[in-house]
């Protein structure tokens, strides 16, 4: 595959995968036959590994295998913890053969896994109770041709963070959910009435301080694609779905807000009231919320026709296509993702929970809590293909091409941002995709 930008803009991003997507190449025996796990005896020792993240999301997965090992007798799961900035890079150069029986991976890296025939199907090793459990989003993000490939603890959401006082200030109306979400127009209004009465003449923070020729940049903005009701991927083809004329307008008003955004240098724009609007995710809710108390507001991204849309995916937990007891590695995967574990971590990291009973009962994401908008965005997923307005959870591309799709978009993305005709940019982004895909005869997976 073709490379992706190794300059990204590492946020606060708990609980969402933004780490580079490195080199993801398609030089194995990569292609559609099927790559089944043997199932083994159910005992022994099993192979970990996982990403070192943040010190409370890696205490908490220790504190799991220490569980796990203590409460039975039959398997022993020995753990290896790998920093985070090398986790994918480490998955890539290692050999299939040499791959643990479990392992952790960047949701959107999962297809090129299979494709390389690194990952197997999980449906066969986990409990029917475990995948039912997980949420729809969820299975969505681990699901290739009705098989699933990986299941999550956690998931992400993006939205608009408001300091309520300065919108009251201003006179401006805000949602109070998805089913009064502002237009883009509304929204592009509220921006600059905002910035009008602002002493600098800035309103918005976008993220923008790391640049967005990123994972950021697809993540954080994909959104607008979709909400236009575009695509980055669409049968295999970027072409007529992603350099549509409603995409480039939309990406044309996405030009146009930089006026008013804070360049965020400090990454405290909206924490320390310069701006009253911040577009970011779930992981920003602690340090906002701490910051301005009960006027802090949740409101959804803008809709520019097709309805608010969202990212959503991070980390996902799968079965090594090589190993030999895919029995006790799918019985270490029902542990880790039960309601115990499930709310150690996400109360470690403060991402929504990835199944139906710990997102229930989530303080912060239940219906009522401060996050609810985040579950109702996650509720109704749309998966990875063509969206419209009866979804909100877009699933970036699930796709073994997914690196040149992310690297191609984002380059788009921060070319119009930094002032490119959106239009041009779109259809050189659709034409360098579709080249690489018919390069890869359209990266074929099982």
């Amino acid at each position: 595959m073709s490379s992706i930008s190794r300059k990204y803009r590492r946020t606060a991003c708990t609980g969402l995968a933004l780490a580079p997507l490195v080199a993801l190449a398609a030089c194995g025996p990569g292609g559609p036959a099927d790559t089944s796990a043997e199932a083994g005896s159910g005992t022994g020792t099993i192979t970990v590994w996982a990403h070192q993240g943040q010190a409370g999301e890696s205490t908490a997965l220790q504190n799991t295998v220490k569980s796990f090992n203590s409460s039975q007798n039959k398997v022993k799961v020995k753990l290896t913890l790998i920093p985070d900035t090398d986790y994918t890079k480490t998955l890539t150069a290692t050999d299939a053969s040499k791959l643990p029986d479990v392992m952790e991976f960047d949701g959107p890296t999962m297809a090129n896994f299979v494709y390389n025939k690194k990952l197997a199907a999980i449906d066969d090793h986990v409990s029917v109770k475990t995948m039912a459990n997980a949420t729809d989003a969820i299975k969505a993000q681990g699901e290739i041709n009705g098989k699933h490939y990986g299941l999550g603890m956690y998931d992400s959401g993006l939205g608009i963070y408001g300091n309520k006082k300065l919108l009251d200030a201003a006179g401006i109306k805000y949602p109070t959910g998805l089913s009064d979400d502002w237009t883009a127009a509304e929204f592009t209004a509220a921006v600059t009435n905002l910035a009008a009465k602002d002493s600098d003449g800035k309103s918005l923070d976008l993220q923008e301080s790391g640049g967005y020729a990123n994972e950021w940049g697809t993540y954080g903005f994909a959104p607008i694609v979709w909400s236009a009701g575009g695509s980055l991927l669409e049968n295999g083809k970027a072409e007529g779905v992603l350099d549509t004329p409603a995409v480039a307008s939309a990406l044309k008003t996405f030009q146009d807000w930089k006026k008013y955004t804070d360049p965020n240098t400090d990454g405290n724009a909206f924490a320390k009231g310069r701006v009253a609007l911040s577009w970011v995710g779930h992981w920003m809710y602690p340090t906002y919320s701490k910051a301005l108390g009960d006027d802090l507001v949740v409101l959804p991204l803008p809709d520019f026709g097709n309805g608010p849309k969202t990212g959503q995916g991070s980390w996902q937990w799968g079965i090594g296509a090589n190993t030999k007891n895919g029995k006790a590695a799918g019985a270490f995967l029902d542990s880790l993702l039960n309601d115990t574990n499930v709310t150690a971590m996400t109360t470690a990291n403060g991402a929504p929970p990835g199944t139906t009973s710990v997102l229930a009962k989530s303080d912060l994401y239940k219906q009522g809590g401060p996050l609810q908008l985040f579950a109702d965005q996650l509720a109704t997923p749309c998966g990875d293909s063509h969206s419209d307005k009866s979804c909100v959870a877009v699933t970036r591309p699930v796709t073994a091409g997914y690196p040149t799709v992310t690297a191609k978009f984002s380059q788009a993305l921060a070319g119009v941002y930094g002032g490119a005709d959106p239009k041009a940019a779109l259809e050189k982004a659709a034409r360098a995709i579709d080249q690489d895909f018919s390069d890869n005869d359209g990266y074929k997976l099982p």
